[in-house]
């Protein structure tokens, strides 16, 4: 069969499966983060709420976003992953909406943790729609293409949050926001399927390109008889690999969500300005978010440097943060150490997610990334809580510094991952060549 070239192959994977799955994304997240904004604009003091509770608020979503996770993750690799997200849709829209009706911390509180069980195995899922649509050598861009959902909705939240909060209140920001969240379904039916094969639109050569390169990878893991060992999920979890993983991205979700939900309260408190204010300013790092998310994503799928993408983006962000810090006695260069944090902020996201298909054998991939984001994802748990409790019986500076902590600690962990697994070679440019 004649080899196709790749400046040849059609593009419509990248045309309806990335856009679609942003979209999704982009409402997600707005739906999990725009509590920051509420907490920010008057949502603590009518409820009466302490540092340390808003912290929790934030972060609760979190541990209910555990329980789907890893159900996610296998359905997506072996059931309907689209009729999933569909029904997770319209259960976080009507969640997300009712948070605008909560009297008091308690039903806050309840009403967060169960949207994170709503939305808890959607980004497994998409992740592993992307693995089936995108071959190892497109995947750091794929995968980094789809995290910029986070930067694109940060920079929405900021100005519509403020503008919502100014002109109407914290109750209309989450309803006007979850209603939002029904819609989505017009987006995500008519343009995703599970796989390529179930697609009208695809063309054959497309097809083909995507089925040959994907049956040769498994076919190149598989060859190995070490790999064929590894094929039950239980065994995986004996995997000290997988458990790195989840280190490394807990450490990231830690920096990223202890960042991202306390950055409104951080700006009003440097900049002493309105909400309006803040959500333009908030805009600036995630710009950058965007960048950052695209370059390192380029580099990593050009050298195939998967270890070398993620450390570098991990160590940034945490000294852009201790800067921010050292520099709060000037307003504007301490917030432009801020802005540069975006930069780092979810650069390393694209070269991680790399990492699970090379580390873990394909039977047990997709519930590996549900377990993975999982356990991680606590660091949005963590992050957030940690940084309202320490600045509640501590100072502002001190839950920043807490931050940076977990950073490092996920960057040193980066340096154990081995270069070489199953006897293949994924961490260099003669990617998964024999080693």
């Amino acid at each position: 069969m004649e080899k196709i070239g790749v400046n040849k192959i059609p593009n419509g994977r990248w045309l309806h499966i990335i856009p679609a799955c942003i979209i999704v994304y982009i409402v997600a997240f707005l739906d999990r983060t725009n509590i920051s904004f509420a907490i920010a604009g008057g949502m603590d003091a009518e409820l009466g709420l302490a540092a340390s509770v808003s912290g929790l608020a934030a972060g609760i979503f979190f541990v209910g976003y555990l329980l789907l996770q890893v159900p996610g993750g296998h359905l997506a690799e072996h059931g309907n992953a689209k009729k999933f997200i569909a029904y997770s849709i319209l259960v976080w829209g009507g969640l997300a909406t009712l948070t605008g009706f909560v009297e008091n911390a308690w039903q806050l509180l309840g009403i967060r943790f169960l949207l994170g069980v709503a939305e808890g195995g959607v980004y497994p899922a998409i992740l592993t729609i992307i693995s089936h649509w995108f071959p190892d050598k497109e995947r750091a861009r794929a995968n980094a293409y789809f995290q910029m959902n986070i930067a694109i909705a940060s920079i929405i939240n900021g100005p519509l949050s403020g503008w919502i909060l100014q002109a109407m209140g914290w109750r209309e920001l989450f309803i006007i926001e979850g209603v939002v969240s029904l819609l989505l379904l017009f987006v995500w039916i008519p343009l995703i399927s599970n796989r390529p094969r179930e697609a009208k639109w695809i063309t054959k050569e497309e097809l083909e390109y995507i089925e040959s390169s994907l049956a040769a990878e498994q076919a190149a893991i598989k060859g190995n008889e070490s790999s064929a060992k590894k094929g039950s999920f239980k065994t995986a979890l004996s995997n000290i690999n997988m458990w790195k993983l989840i280190g490394i991205y807990f450490a990231m979700q830690v920096g990223f969500y202890g960042f991202s939900l306390w950055m409104p309260t951080l700006l009003k408190e440097l900049t002493k300005g309105g909400m309006g204010m803040v959500g333009m300013l908030s805009i600036f790092p995630y710009i950058m978010t965007i960048i950052g998310q695209y370059i390192f994503a380029h580099l990593c799928d050009k050298t195939m440097n998967r270890k070398l993408y993620t450390i570098i983006p991990i160590i940034s962000f945490a000294a852009c943060l201790t800067l921010s810090i050292l520099t709060e006695s000037n307003v504007w260069v301490s917030y432009g150490f801020m802005v540069l944090c975006g930069t780092f902020l979810q650069a390393a996201t694209g070269p991680f997610w790399t990492l699970p298909a090379a580390l873990l054998p394909a039977e047990v991939a997709g519930a590996g990334r549900g377990l993975i984001n999982a356990l991680g994802n606590m660091g949005g748990f963590v992050g957030p809580y940690m940084v309202g409790f320490i600045i509640q019986y501590m100072n502002q500076d001190a839950g920043v510094y807490s931050l940076v902590i977990f950073l490092i600690i996920g960057a040193l962990l980066v340096l154990t991952v081995p270069s070489t697994v199953n006897g293949m070679r994924y961490n260099s440019k003669d990617s998964r060549t024999s080693a």
